[in-house]
């Protein structure tokens, strides 16, 4: 074609002026791979025919070569605005840390701690003290250990409770988790061999009783906190297994998900377990989640008895899956205000998102469609509409959160395109879309969000005036 005879050479790309100036500002390979994939683009465009004659003058081949660069260089990993509604939302980051916990992570990433050194006997330490006694404060535990994840905490569990022995579990527990990730698989891996009892509606004792022989080495429950059976149905709780437990001298072991320390039955509505329950009820070890309804960050803590806890401290697989300092930093700072219940259900995101009423929600909603109206073009019309929350995270599947919602219109244009200008923008914008509209949740969106939320909202204004 002979368009084509209008594409430049590399080399003769790299003189141009506009170039020099990105030579100044980015390393030269990556200018030089812009350059390359700038021009193959243009020659793509220009073989199905999409291009003319301009496309090919300097300025604009400088320019589409400036924002290749300017695209390759932003950060993958950026802050965006959760307009969706859902809390502990695990493809946007789950919980948002409290601001209070933000003063220790910059103490332990900027400088050097006592990561793994005893300042009282001037020797090396454990970097798991720093959180055991508050856990253990918290929850009413014996001992407890932290690690990357809760997967992490019931694989370190089983691999050292039973490697090579049975675990009997409630078929109506065997849940999978996100990515497709299943309490079987993590079983597998650990060594332990799955004995499944019951049906998937209704569990009894007796068939636990019913499986126990001498290969038993641990009773397991555990938490369905991502889905529900509702209907015909049984299980047996945390104190049943716990007194079957002791009639057969094994312990038990209860991963409960989204560790839960406080009780939000009078604030949502329906019950959410607390690892303290299950404390109570005498579960010798318990495994649950930093990263959800705790509030803090991604972690696996896993806290009971001492005598069992100790051989998962000296198990060669923690160092596999142990917990980095910046973690435990954000997580010492995240338990810390919980030793005030009212500070954490102020101050914890999760926390004040979740039990946010809805005349609370109603105000913010009225206050921000005000400000946002201020700031953006009058071809972006938002008005209210009433909708609901979820949870998210794995959490309370059932449960829906009355809210108050922004819905979003830009003359015709469709609700896909509004998402997808937005979700486009520096500070991307991820709502959700309901019956063709464009709804963003006020619940989950931060007082930091708004001028990012604006400006998107200014884009969106632009480029519908643009078509």
């Amino acid at each position: 074609m002979a368009i084509l005879k209008n594409i430049p050479k590399v080399d003769k790309v790299l003189e141009c002026e506009g170039i020099k100036s990105l030579l100044a500002a980015y390393p030269r390979p990556l200018v030089v791979n812009a350059v390359r994939s700038s021009l193959e683009a243009l020659r793509a465009a220009a073989l199905r025919g999409e291009l003319g004659v301009e496309a090919f003058a300097e300025r604009s081949v400088v320019e589409r070569i400036t924002r290749e660069l300017e695209t390759v260089n932003a950060p993958k990993l950026k802050r965006l605005v959760n307009g969706t509604g859902v809390v502990v939302h695990t493809n946007l980051g789950r919980s948002p840390l409290a601001e209070s916990v933000g003063k220790a992570l910059n103490e332990a990433a900027f400088g050097y701690s006592n990561l793994e050194f005893d300042l009282d006997k001037g020797e090396r330490g454990s970097r798991y003290s720093h959180v055991e006694s508050i856990i253990c404060e918290l929850t009413g535990a014996e001992a407890a250990l932290v690690v990357n994840n809760n997967a992490a905490a019931v694989l370190l569990a089983l691999s050292s409770l039973a490697p090579g022995k049975e675990v009997v579990v409630s078929r109506g527990e065997l849940v999978e988790i996100g990515g497709s990730f299943r309490i079987p698989d993590v079983m597998r891996q650990s060594g332990a061999v799955l004995k499944e009892v019951g049906a998937t509606n209704r569990t009894h004792p007796r068939d636990y009783a019913d499986a126990i022989n001498q290969e038993t080495a641990l009773l397991l429950k555990v938490h369905c906190s991502n889905f529900a059976v509702v209907g015909f149905t049984a299980e047996v709780s945390a104190a049943e297994l716990v007194g079957l437990g002791l009639e057969h001298s094994l312990p038990v072991m209860a991963d409960v998900g989204s560790g839960n320390l406080v009780e939000l039955t009078g604030l949502l509505g329906c019950h959410e377990p607390t690892v303290q329950e299950f404390v109570r009820a005498g579960v010798d070890v318990i495994t649950f989640s930093g990263d959800k309804l705790l509030g803090g960050p991604q972690a696996g803590i896993i806290v009971g008895k001492t005598s069992l806890l100790a051989p998962m401290k000296k198990h060669p697989l923690l160092r596999a899956v142990r917990i980095d300092k910046l973690t435990l930093a954000a997580l010492e700072g995240t338990l810390r205000i919980y030793r005030d219940e009212r500070r954490a259900l102020k101050e914890i995101p999760t926390l004040r998102m979740l039990t946010a009423s809805p005349a609370v929600l109603s105000r913010t909603a009225k206050a921000m469609l005000r400000r946002l109206r201020r700031g953006i073009p009058a071809t972006v019309r938002l008005s209210l509409t009433e909708g609901f929350s979820q949870v998210g995270g794995g959490a309370l599947p059932l449960l829906e959160l009355p809210t108050t919602l922004i819905a979003v219109k830009v003359n015709d244009m469709p609700a896909q395109d509004i998402e997808a200008t937005l979700r486009g923008c520096p500070v991307p914008v991820i709502g959700r879309i309901y019956k063709g509209t464009f709804l963003l949740d006020p619940r989950t969106i931060l007082s930091d969000d708004l001028p990012p939320l604006i400006a998107a909202l200014q884009a969106l204004g632009t480029c519908q005036a643009q078509e």
